[in-house]
């Protein structure tokens, strides 16, 4: 009998789900700069997405539907909300982060970082 290890490739499925939502977001981000003219701010933060904020500076033309297809925030794939840090740490706009399987800063593989910031 054989058996396979298959623990660290369902790491790396979620963390490329995480890559896709952060990629998701990071776009309905851009949506709504180009619509109010700048990012939420830190305190709105990715609730801003998919409800009008309520403290300043608040959008006068938010849509009805907010930006995202739901309208609830999503969860990253291990149940956790993402950060989101405005500006982003090195300096960029803004930068949505999440820390992988153990929730920690750091790590490697399935425990690694995924941000919007790191490059493609």
């Amino acid at each position: 009998m054989v058996l396979l290890n298959i623990a660290p490739q369902i790491g790396m499925g979620s963390q490329a789900a995480a890559k896709a939502q952060i990629q998701v977001l990071a776009s309905a981000l851009n949506t709504y700069r180009m619509a109010h003219g700048q990012y939420p701010s830190q305190t709105q933060g990715l609730e801003a997405l998919v409800r009008k904020p309520d403290r300043d500076p608040i959008p006068a033309n938010y849509p009805a539907g907010g930006y995202l297809n739901s309208r609830t925030l999503p969860l990253d794939p291990w149940k956790r909300p993402y950060l989101y840090l405005t500006p982003g740490r090195q300096d960029e706009p803004f930068e949505i982060l999440c820390y992988g399987a153990d929730g920690e800063p750091g790590g490697e593989g399935a425990d690694a970082d995924i941000s919007s910031s790191d490059a493609e």
